[in-house]
């Protein structure tokens, strides 16, 4: 599958899902810079489809979004998105912060904090344009989603990536996954 395919065919699942086109709308007017829903929001979607099951239940919905002029924007976002959805979790985490968290240099943008996620499928996130289309963000692009794998990312420790593994249980919601524990 290419790029574009991919792309396309992420849009129309989105498109087809109310929830997620809300909880799309009610971010995008958050107005925050460079701002996306990510990991699981996308990645559970692509998965799900793969595995012709029914949308699972996000247990969390991160937001992300790179400010270097306001960097604690996190709970007034969170304040007004549990306003709109209050049986969601959210996590609204600005990545110009995020370096410090992982005593890493300073990220340039949400795209570079997002290379340094644990897992590679998860680093992918989206975001309405002016248009009203789906822009996403990836730094492997999201194609490889469509590949039913888990990928290390070996920019973080082999334990972490294998902790999330065995916590979340996503080889037992989503069966036909792999692991993939090299960058090919």
């Amino acid at each position: 599958m290419t790029e574009q395919e991919a792309q396309q065919q992420i849009s129309e699942w989105l498109q087809a899902d109310h929830f997620r086109m809300q909880v799309l709308r009610t971010v995008q007017t958050l107005g925050l810079p460079e701002c996306y829903v990510a990991a699981g929001f996308l990645r559970n979607l692509v998965w799900d489809q793969l595995h012709q099951k029914a949308s699972s239940e996000l247990n969390d919905i991160d937001i992300l979004y790179f400010n270097t002029v306001h960097s604690e924007d996190e709970k007034y976002a969170e304040h007004i998105l549990l306003q709109q959805f209050p049986t969601v979790s959210w996590d609204v985490k600005n990545q110009a912060r995020m370096h410090l968290k992982h005593q890493h240099t300073p990220y340039a943008s949400c795209a570079e904090a997002m290379s340094c996620w644990p897992e590679k499928e998860t680093a992918v996130g989206v975001r309405l344009g002016s248009d009203q289309r789906c822009e996403f963000i990836a730094p492997w692009g999201l194609s490889f989603l469509f590949d039913c794998c888990i990928t290390w990312n070996t920019k973080r420790p082999l334990s972490l990536f294998q902790q999330r593994v065995e916590s979340k249980q996503w080889l037992a919601r989503w069966p036909r996954l792999t692991l993939r524990m090299n960058n090919d």
